[in-house]
């Protein structure tokens, strides 16, 4: 007779292991079904904001003082790089200022303008709607559960 498992894994966590699997895939597809549907709704209402250009205006808003370049890529898990060209926009349009720190040209602080934190706040206005629609289907309990849990593992 031939034994169905892993290197001394009983049958249970195999099963479970397999769950677990199939909980990743499920997370990863809802995420990109909402990222899609929230980036098309941003297309449709807010023409030139992107979901990542949303992230830094959000980043922003939440430092009134700025942030260091550095910093704000670092609070979005993203490279200098990808956060650069974004702040570039956002510096031409009037939304976010740049500064050199100190006087020290190596390093820049940005922060959003005036105009910039009224923009990011009527598009978050409609970014929270547009969330609480999409995730409409859990009640407060399991909200707060999954919430609970996605914390646990970040």
């Amino acid at each position: 007779m031939r034994e169905n498992h892993v290197a001394g894994q009983s049958l249970d966590q195999q099963k479970l292991k397999h769950e677990r699997l199939r909980l990743w895939s499920g997370l990863s597809r809802a995420s990109a079904r909402i990222e899609a549907e929230l980036r098309e709704r941003m297309r449709i209402h807010f023409a030139d904001v992107t979901l990542p250009r949303y992230d830094v205006l959000a980043a922003l808003y939440e430092e009134p003082e700025g942030l260091l370049m550095s910093q704000l890529s670092r609070s979005l898990m993203v490279s200098n790089g990808n956060v650069t060209g974004i702040v570039e926009r956002l510096v031409s349009n009037g939304l976010a200022e740049r500064r050199s720190r100190d006087g020290d040209k190596r390093t820049h602080l940005v922060r959003l303008t005036a105009e910039g934190r009224r923009s990011y706040e009527i598009i978050s206005a409609h970014y929270e709607c547009w969330v609480d629609e999409l995730l409409g289907c859990f009640d407060g309990a399991e909200t707060e559960f999954l919430n609970k849990t996605l914390r646990s593992i970040s």
